[in-house]
């Protein structure tokens, strides 16, 4: 069952990474269509977070078409992003473990890291973005 780990210091609202972490999970393949997330109470209770948090973060990943909410029986995926889960195979999430380890031994936080993968990334494929996907 997916767990939400939420970070006060972040500077980024609790009911955005909910979303965000969820819609990772879903680019991950971690959650799939039929998973059930965790009820607005259960979230409650781990997180340490409001119940009206949890419910907007779910309604938006609702408006999203990613979630539906089944009166009495909880909130379902439905949707699905991304194809992270086809390089299992490919030894390229091994090389980025080594990478990421090799950057922490230097000295770099998380966040740090995290805004350099996302300048790099940014870079990357702004350049050659598919046809009919915005970069």
């Amino acid at each position: 069952m997916m767990k939400y780990q939420l970070r006060r210091s972040s500077g980024t609202p609790a009911y955005q990474q909910i979303i965000e972490q969820t819609e990772q999970a879903l680019r991950l393949g971690i959650l799939k269509p039929g998973d059930k997330l965790p009820t607005a109470r259960e979230v409650v209770e781990s997180a340490v977070v409001n119940g009206n948090t949890v419910l907007r973060a779910y309604q938006e990943l609702q408006r999203r078409g990613l979630v539906e909410s089944r009166t009495g029986l909880g909130t379902f995926v439905v949707g699905t992003l991304g194809s992270a889960d086809r390089v299992d195979g490919s030894g390229l999430r091994q090389e980025l473990e080594q990478w990421m380890t090799r950057a922490r031994e230097h000295g770099l936080e998380r966040e740090d890291v995290m805004a350099l993968v996302v300048s790099v990334g940014d870079a990357c494929f702004a350049e050659r973005a598919p046809e009919g996907r915005a970069r």
